[in-house]
């Protein structure tokens, strides 16, 4: 009789934002990590591109509900989720609709593990955001602290990560996450990526918020 034994389990990561920015850090640094990735895409072009890259992908808008649903069960119920969802500067509101739909879906199809990316300023950091700062983005800002909100009261395993300025280039592996301190400046979207993927493996980070910067890069 010949036994077959089962092969790792590859991890499966669901990304929502996953096209641009930080959210295509996220996904480039997962598929180099060997997970299974899904995304929610809205642009066909960009869909093409992440499927020829390996990513299973969803044509839809996270202010579906019914794309974000269908993007949940495609992933199933033991992906882990990072949603890196904003609209700096365009008038849909995904920074919270988006988001609560997502955390939203998550609940209805199973899931349980949402890394939820906003920005410093969020919730209580709201206290240490420059008035510069307040007047350039602040909308955004106040939004994404109501998705924080309704996914802190949610059923959801939750992390919340607050970064920094974002800068493109490659990481440096200086991060640094901290909780309940002020903190300014810059952090690459590589090293939030890494770091962000790895509090979604770590169980110790259920129910806690984390802000990240780099102290070795400084604002222009």
């Amino acid at each position: 009789m010949l036994f077959c034994s089962r092969g790792p389990v590859i991890p499966t990561t669901l990304i929502f934002g996953a096209s641009r920015g930080l959210g295509r850090a996220f996904t480039d640094h997962a598929l180099q990590l060997g997970h299974r990735v899904v995304a929610l895409v809205r642009h066909a072009d960009m869909a093409s591109e992440l499927h020829t890259l390996g990513v299973e992908v969803v044509i839809g808008d996270a202010l579906d509900p019914l794309a974000v649903a269908q993007a949940c069960r495609l992933a199933d119920r033991d992906a882990r989720v990072v949603s890196t969802l904003g609209s700096f500067r365009q008038s849909a509101p995904v920074d919270y609709q988006g988001n609560r739909h997502v955390i939203d879906e998550m609940e209805h199809a199973g899931l349980s593990r949402l890394l939820l990316v906003t920005s410093l300023g969020c919730g209580d950091s709201w206290q240490y955001l420059p008035e510069r700062a307040r007047a350039a983005f602040g909308h955004e800002v106040r939004l994404k602290s109501l998705a924080e909100s309704w996914l802190q009261t949610s059923t959801l395993e939750w992390t919340i990560l607050r970064p920094a300025g974002l800068q493109d280039g490659e990481p440096t592996g200086q991060a640094i996450l901290s909780q309940g301190q002020e903190r300014h400046g810059l952090v690459r979207r590589q090293d939030v990526a890494i770091r962000g993927l790895q509090l979604l493996t770590d169980q110790e980070a259920c129910g806690q918020i984390y802000a990240i910067g780099d102290p070795g890069l400084n604002q222009p």
